[in-house]
């Protein structure tokens, strides 16, 4: 009998992003560890997938990944790579970079192999499903400037920790504020309170450490924060009138 997946919440929002954005298209795994997700999507939603590929950086992972693979008894292609390096343009149309820093996140779309993943190039039809774990800022900005929307975020709780995951796509976005940047555009979640709040508290955190700092380059960070903190209180009192 096959093993049947389960997945963590977090892993769970990523794989509701890929079903609901995904219909008999080629689907790439990157970084995939244990393969837990391309598995879970087989074994429960075969019929909307052509193809998945799963690729990691390190063999271990991969035969970790493989014999994950052999258990749920689903046909998996892993690659043995740095993010999408063995990945032809044409066999994918979505992929998932989930479990991973916002930097790390950043190199492997720069270094995608493919001549011109900008404007009306190879990512042009392409659909991100993104779950960051660090540098968010970083990456929000990074996929601002570089040609990408992000159109959906979500959050999902795990034990005490909060996780967003955002679906992207080529396209024109709207500037993001500084606040925006660190925690997203504003929506109705009801994890969004709690998660302005956790940013709120690190900016807090960090104008606190820097306090007795001094010099025009300390000046300048500690505008650009309180300009954050300044966002993120604007935005849980229009997250808090939405719940009334």
């Amino acid at each position: 009998m096959s093993r049947k997946i389960n997945l963590t919440p977090r892993l769970q929002m990523a794989a509701d992003m890929v079903v609901r954005n995904e219909r008999n298209g080629w689907l790439v795994d990157v970084g995939t560890d244990h393969a837990y997700l391309p598995a879970w999507l087989l074994q429960n939603h075969r019929g909307q997938f052509a193809y998945v590929i799963a690729t990691d950086l390190r063999r271990g992972p991969l035969d970790r990944a493989r014999q994950t693979a052999r258990e749920a008894g689903q046909d998996i292609d892993f690659r043995l790579c740095d993010g999408l390096a063995a990945v032809d343009t044409r066999e994918a149309d979505l992929i998932v970079i989930a479990g991973m820093g916002g930097e790390t996140i950043v190199h492997i779309l720069k270094n995608a192999p493919w001549s011109d993943w900008r404007g009306d190039g190879p990512m042009e039809d392409k659909v991100l499903v993104l779950q960051p774990m660090s540098s968010f800022p970083d990456l929000r900005k990074w996929l601002q400037e570089n040609g990408f929307s992000i159109e959906e975020e979500r959050l999902a709780r795990e034990g005490d920790t909060l996780y967003t995951a955002l679906l992207v796509r080529a396209g024109e976005m709207a500037p993001l504020t500084p606040a925006e940047l660190w925690a997203g555009k504003n929506n109705h979640d009801p994890l969004r309170g709690v998660w302005l709040d956790m940013w709120a508290a690190r900016v807090r955190r960090a104008l606190e450490g820097m306090a007795q700092a001094r010099g025009e380059g300390v000046s300048v960070r500690k505008r650009e924060l309180e300009a954050v903190l300044s966002g993120l209180i604007d935005m849980k009192k229009e997250w808090e009138l939405w719940q009334q």
